[in-house]
C-alpha cells in the first residue's frame, strides 16, 4: 500500500502550483501519490497538472467540469486515493524540504489516527511568522500519542486540513467528509480530532503556508465569510449525535468557536463595516444556542472582555472598543511617520527647486479633468520608441483614430522618434502634464513612483519579455541578484496596474506570483512579435539590404543578457574567432543589453567587416528578421526569436553560477530552444560542424515553440486594442 497520498486541489493557483508539486515529488521518501485536481480553474492550473501527470507516474490529474468548492475538490481526490495516509495539501503551499522522512517514519513507527505537524505562514515580502505550536507544547511531545480529551490544547492549533495527515480507513469509518462553502476546514479539522484514538504530534515545520497578498479568501471582503456559521453549526450537531463521547470537549470547543467567530469579525479585510452588526448578532445567537451548561474557559484580559460584550450583545459598546484600539494604534503610527519624514519636510520648504516646482504642477494638473483622447506611451525608461507599446501604438493610431497617442522619451533619444509620431520630452511640464491627463496609461516598465494613477485612468502594463529569471517578489529569495530592490516601492508601482500583457501561459503563471496585485491579465501574445508573424520575404530582404548583407551569407545574431549581479560581466566570447568558424560567408551581429547602453562598444575585432555592433539599433525586430541564427543565453530573445521558427544556440558558460545568483523560473539548459553550448569551444564546434541545425536541435525548437509562441499569430497588438481601448470583449477563453 502507498504510505501518503496527497490531495491538491487547485483553483486560480498558477502562479504557485508548480512550486507545491515538485516540493512534492523532490521529496526524498518516494512511497507516495499525488492526486491533483483541478476544479474548473480558469487559468492554467489543469494544463500544471496534465503537464506534471505526463511526467511522473505518481501524478494523478482529475479534471472537472464545473467549479464546485474546495472542500466537495477535496472529496473527489480522497474517493481517489489509495494511500494509508491522506494529506491535503493547497496548491498555493508547499513542503519543507526533506520533511516527508520524518514524516513517514512517525508513521511507520507510531500508526496514529491523526499526526499534527508544524508550518510557518511565509508572506509575501519573505518573512515568515512561527505557528502556535512552541505555546501550545512547550515541551515536544515526541512519538506518544494521545486523544483530545488528554490534551485538549492541541485545538489551538491552526484548525486546517493542510497541517495534519489522516489515516484514511479511520477517516473512512467515521464517515466524515468536506461540507462545501468557506471555512470548509472547521467542520473536518476538529471532529477528527475529537474521534481520533491516537493523535500524534510532529514538532518539525513541514508546510510553507503562503500568505497571499491578492486572491486570498482572507484578503477578499463579502458577505460569504457568513459561511463560517453552519461551519461551526456542523461540528456542534456532530457532537450532539455522539453523545457522551465527545461532551467533555465541548466547553474548549465552544471558546474555539467563539474565538474564531470573533477573529473574523476583527479581520477589516473579511467583513465590511456594514455587514459588522449582523455578523456580531449572529456571533451572539450562537453563544445563546451553544453555550455548554457548565460554562467554559473565558480568557484573561482584552478578549474575554470581548466575549462578555458577546454574550450580552452589546454591538455599540463592542465597536467603541474596537475604535478606540484602531485609533490608538494609528496615532502611534502616524507620530512614527512624523519622526521619520520631519527632517525631509523641513529640507524641502528650505529649497523649492525646478523639480520640485514641476511636480507641484503635476500635482496642479492631476486636479484637471481627464483627457478621454489621450493615450501616453513609454517604453525601456523613456529610451525611446519601441516594444509592446510600439506595436499597440500603431495598431491603435488604424483602429482607434479616435484616440491621440502621445510618447515620453529622453531628451538623449528625440532623434529615434519616427517622423509623424507626437512625443514629450520627460521632465518638462508637457511630461507632467499628458501624465496627469492622460486616459491611457501604456507602458513596459513602470512609471516612476511620483505618478498617481486616477480612477479615470487605465494603467497597461505590457511587459517586455517571457521570464527566465525570476523576477518581481520572487527576487526577494536571491538578494545577491535583487541588490538593493525596494519591493515595497515595486508592489505600489504594480498596484497601478489595471491589465498586464502575456506572451504565453507560462508567463501569466510567473508574472501572477512575481507581482501579485487585482489587475486584468490580457493572454494574448506579444504585440511586438507580431511583425515577426506578419513580415513578407520581401521585407527581409529590405532589411538585409540596408544592413549591408548578402542573400547567401549567413547571419548570427548574438544578444546576451545583462547580470544585474555583476554590472562589469562580459561573457568570454571572441567575435574573430567567431567569425572564423562560421566559413567565409557568415556575418556576425553583437548587441548588448539595453543596460549598456551608455557603455556598449566592444573591443574592435580584426575582422570588422563581418563583425558588427548593432546595439544602437532602435528596433530589435529587424535584427531577428535579417538574422539566420540567434545565439543568445538566458534573455528573452529566445521566446521572440522562437517565433521565426529559425535556429537558436544557448551559450552558457555562467549557468551554474547565474542561477544560483540571479535566480530561474526553469532549466533553459534542460528544456533549451535549440543546441546548448557551456564553453566557447563548444559554441564554435557547433557552427563548423552545423549542430545548430541537428534533428535534436530542432525537436527542442519544436517543443519549446509549443510551449511558448502558440499565441504569437500575428493579431496580439490587435486584441490589446479592442479590448483596452475599444472596450470589446476579450476573445473567449476555452478553458471553463
Amino acid at each position: 500500500m502507498t504510505l501518503i497520498s496527497f490531495v491538491v486541489p487547485a483553483f486560480r493557483v498558477q502562479g504557485y502550483l508548480r512550486e507545491c508539486l515538485d516540493s512534492i515529488l523532490g521529496q526524498p521518501e518516494t512511497d507516495i501519490e499525488v492526486i491533483a485536481v483541478d476544479d474548473c480553474s480558469p487559468d492554467a492550473s489543469g494544463d500544471i497538472i496534465d503537464e506534471y501527470a505526463a511526467r511522473d507516474q505518481r501524478v494523478h490529474s482529475v479534471r472537472l467540469s464545473e467549479n464546485v468548492g474546495l472542500g466537495p475538490a477535496r472529496n473527489i481526490g480522497l474517493d481517489r486515493a489509495v494511500g494509508e495516509y491522506v494529506w491535503f495539501l493547497d496548491g498555493d503551499d508547499w513542503l519543507a524540504p526533506e520533511c516527508l522522512t520524518e514524516v513517514a517514519e512517525r508513521l511507520r513507527v507510531t500508526r496514529p489516527d491523526v499526526l499534527l505537524v508544524d508550518h510557518v505562514r511565509t508572506h509575501w515580502n519573505d518573512t515568515a511568522t512561527r505557528s502556535a505550536m512552541a505555546e501550545v507544547f512547550p515541551e515536544s511531545p515526541g512519538p506518544d500519542t494521545f486523544r483530545l480529551r488528554d490534551r485538549p490544547q492541541a485545538m489551538h492549533l491552526l484548525h486546517t486540513a493542510w497541517n495534519r495527515l489522516v489515516r484514511r480507513e479511520f477517516l473512512a469509518d467515521l464517515g466524515l467528509r468536506f461540507a462545501p462553502g468557506w471555512y470548509e476546514d472547521v467542520s473536518f479539522s476538529y471532529p477528527v480530532l475529537m474521534a481520533a484514538h491516537r493523535i500524534g504530534v510532529l514538532d518539525r515545520v513541514c508546510v510553507n503556508y503562503r500568505q497571499r497578498r491578492a486572491g486570498a479568501i482572507t484578503r477578499t471582503r463579502g458577505d460569504r465569510h457568513f459561511e463560517v456559521f453552519p461551519q461551526w453549526h456542523r461540528v456542534f450537531h456532530l457532537m450532539d449525535s455522539w453523545g457522551s463521547a465527545t461532551e467533555a470537549l465541548r466547553p474548549a470547543v465552544f471558546e474555539r468557536m467563539i474565538w474564531h467567530y470573533l477573529t473574523v469579525l476583527g479581520n477589516g479585510q473579511r467583513i465590511a463595516p456594514e455587514l459588522r452588526e449582523a455578523f456580531f448578532a449572529q456571533i451572539t445567537a450562537d453563544y445563546e444556542r451553544w453555550l455548554p451548561a457548565g460554562g467554559y474557559p473565558v480568557p484573561d484580559g482584552v478578549e474575554g472582555i470581548k466575549h462578555k460584550l458577546v454574550a450580552s450583545g452589546r454591538w455599540r459598546t463592542f465597536s467603541a472598543l474596537r475604535a478606540a484600539s484602531r485609533a490608538r494604534d494609528a496615532a502611534r503610527r502616524r507620530a512614527r511617520t512624523a519622526r521619520r519624514t520631519v527632517g525631509p519636510v523641513a529640507r524641502r520648504g528650505a529649497r523649492l527647486t525646478r523639480d520640485g516646482l514641476l511636480r507641484e504642477y503635476y500635482r496642479a494638473e492631476l486636479r484637471r479633468p481627464v483627457d478621454p483622447t489621450l493615450a501616453v506611451y513609454a517604453a525601456y525608461w523613456y529610451r525611446g520608441y519601441s516594444c509592446n507599446p510600439a506595436a499597440i501604438y500603431e495598431v491603435a493610431r488604424r483602429l482607434a483614430p479616435g484616440v491621440r497617442g502621445v510618447w515620453i522619451v529622453r531628451r538623449d533619444r528625440v532623434d529615434t522618434v519616427p517622423a509623424g509620431v507626437e512625443y514629450v520630452v520627460a521632465g518638462t511640464p508637457a511630461y507632467y502634464r499628458v501624465l496627469a491627463r492622460a486616459r491611457w496609461l501604456v507602458n513596459n516598465v513602470n512609471f516612476p513612483d511620483f505618478v498617481r494613477k486616477r480612477p479615470q485612468q487605465v494603467h497597461v502594463q505590457t511587459h517586455h519579455g517571457t521570464p527566465v529569471k525570476v523576477m518581481g517578489l520572487d527576487q526577494q529569495r536571491y538578494p545577491i541578484g535583487a541588490g538593493r530592490m525596494d519591493f515595497a516601492g515595486l508592489l505600489h508601482r504594480v498596484d497601478r496596474w489595471d491589465y498586464s500583457v502575456s506572451a504565453n501561459s507560462f508567463s501569466t503563471q510567473m508574472w501572477d506570483r512575481a507581482y501579485p496585485a487585482t489587475y486584468t491579465t490580457l493572454e494574448v501574445g506579444y504585440p511586438r512579435n507580431d511583425r515577426l508573424v506578419t513580415a513578407s520575404p520581401d521585407e527581409v530582404r529590405r532589411l538585409r539590404a540596408e544592413f549591408g548583407l548578402d542573400p547567401d551569407e549567413q547571419v548570427v545574431l548574438y544578444a546576451p543578457t545583462h547580470r544585474e549581479h555583476l554590472p562589469g560581466y562580459r561573457p568570454p566570447f571572441d567575435p574573430d574567432r567567431f567569425v572564423q568558424a562560421l566559413g567565409d560567408s557568415g556575418r556576425l551581429l553583437m548587441r548588448s543589453h539595453y543596460f549598456h547602453d551608455r557603455d556598449r562598444r566592444p573591443g574592435r575585432p580584426r575582422d570588422w567587416e563581418r563583425v558588427r555592433d548593432v546595439s544602437g539599433h532602435q528596433r530589435v525586430e529587424d535584427l531577428y528578421l535579417v538574422a539566420d541564427v540567434l545565439v543568445t543565453d538566458y534573455s528573452s530573445a529566445m521566446f521572440d526569436y522562437a517565433v521565426l521558427d529559425r535556429p537558436i544556440v544557448l551559450y552558457t558558460p555562467d549557468w551554474e553560477a547565474y542561477r544560483l545568483a540571479r535566480g530561474v523560473y526553469f532549466d533553459v539548459t534542460a528544456e533549451p530552444p535549440g543546441a546548448v553550448a557551456s564553453t566557447f569551444a563548444d559554441l564554435l564546434d557547433l557552427f563548423r560542424t552545423d549542430g545548430v541545425r541537428s534533428d535534436a536541435a530542432t525537436k527542442a525548437r519544436e517543443h519549446f515553440r509549443a510551449r511558448f509562441c502558440t499565441l504569437d499569430d500575428g493579431r496580439a497588438a490587435e486584441r490589446v486594442v479592442r479590448q483596452v481601448f475599444l472596450g470589446e470583449p476579450g476573445e473567449r477563453s476555452t478553458r471553463c
